[in-house]
């Protein structure tokens, strides 16, 4: 019987071998991001305030070793491609010299403007969330551990983060720029601000340093708005008159309030863990106005194209590998309201890959 390979056409073989590749090699892009950020090459160019050239820019590095400056134009080079800078043409005394310059991309690695991503790059490439990868298939024929994480590392993520002050700030970090993000793009869409409405109190479960949650008392001022998170998360976090912290376990009990909001919350849990939250959201509604409101992924419902469609797949896997947590299809996530109890619901692509659920009881 004739190799698969060998019924294929040079042309067609070439292409194969083209698209494994790009795939074994795509992780450098990765490392290539990360790198930038730890250098700082993003507020290095940005400060400079204007298009900056190779030997400027190596000048301006300040931890770069003189026998590895050589390299740093390789490190452009792929960045380039990958589309985190732009090449500039300036003529400087009948010279063009090229000059790099932000990307709409590049300006969100920025480590001081707002709605900065560098820190979600930071967390999810950290070698203590990429090393479970490399197990993933060891972990798939094996039944004694919950996810990879918990296999390589021997404690479940949210366990180990207990122990590792470092692993807690990252993540505070990215899900604080990444609530600012997400709040400037619902209260931008008069739709979305609309199920904000009427809610004259809130609990931001999970909410962490509160980001999201002082966003929308600031959009919503009459609004009252307590912070659910353990003690580790918000513990000597600074109050207001409408916003306040508390310790405690979503599992166990949620303060009463007319909305509870689960920002990228659910996610994190398998099924039966959801329905769990989702008992106690119900329990802790008051009134007959009274709804949940789920800001999370709902598979195959996205505002951005293929590259949408690629990171709803990839956050599913990593997902699965560190907390055996999942994405879901709307009909995964009806059953779960059914379970919970829950009689209605609506759901409103808003923010990109990301839905809004509103849930009612």
């Amino acid at each position: 019987m004739a190799l698969a390979n060998e019924e294929l056409s040079t042309k067609q073989l070439l292409e194969a071998q083209a698209h494994i590749w790009n795939h074994i090699f795509n992780f450098i892009n990765s490392m290539s991001l990360k790198c930038a950020i730890e250098l700082g090459i993003p507020d290095i160019i940005y400060k400079h305030g204007k298009p900056m050239t190779l030997s400027e820019l190596v000048d301006a590095l300040p931890n770069i070793s003189k026998t590895k400056s050589q390299h740093v134009h390789r490190l452009m080079r792929i960045l380039l491609h990958s589309n985190f800078f732009v090449k500039v043409n300036i003529s400087n005394d009948d010279e063009e010299e090229e000059h790099y310059w932000l990307t709409p991309a590049s300006r969100f690695l920025l480590k001081d403007a707002p709605l900065t991503v560098a820190p979600t790059v930071q967390l999810v490439l950290d070698p203590l969330l990429t090393k479970p990868c490399h197990y993933l298939s060891e972990w798939l024929a094996n039944d004694h551990y919950q996810s990879t994480f918990e296999m390589t590392h021997g404690m479940l993520f949210w366990e180990y983060a207990k122990h590792e002050p470092r692993l807690i700030s990252l993540m505070n970090e990215a899900t604080g720029s990444d609530s600012r993000l997400v709040t400037r793009v619902l209260l931008e869409n008069h739709k979305i601000t609309q199920v904000f409405k009427g809610i004259e109190s809130l609990v931001d479960v999970g909410g962490g340093n509160g980001t999201m949650a002082k966003a929308v008392v600031d959009a919503f001022p009459s609004m009252k708005c307590i912070v659910l998170d353990l003690p580790q998360a918000v513990a000597g976090l600074q109050e207001t008159n409408n916003l306040t912290y508390v310790e405690g376990d979503m599992f166990q009990s949620i303060p009463p309030a007319d909305g509870i909001l689960l920002k990228w919350v659910l996610h994190d849990w398998d099924d039966e863990h959801c329905v769990k939250i989702l008992k106690k959201c119900k329990e802790a509604i008051l009134g007959k106005g009274g709804k949940v409101i789920i800001i999370d992924m709902v598979v195959d419902i996205y505002e951005g194209g293929d590259k949408a469609v690629e990171n709803q797949l990839l956050i599913d896997m990593m997902l699965m590998t560190l907390l055996n947590g999942k994405e879901r299809s709307e009909k995964e996530w009806a059953k779960l309201f059914l379970d919970a109890g829950f009689s209605s619901y609506k759901i409103t692509p808003a923010i990109g890959l990301r839905s809004v659920i509103e849930l009612y009881p």
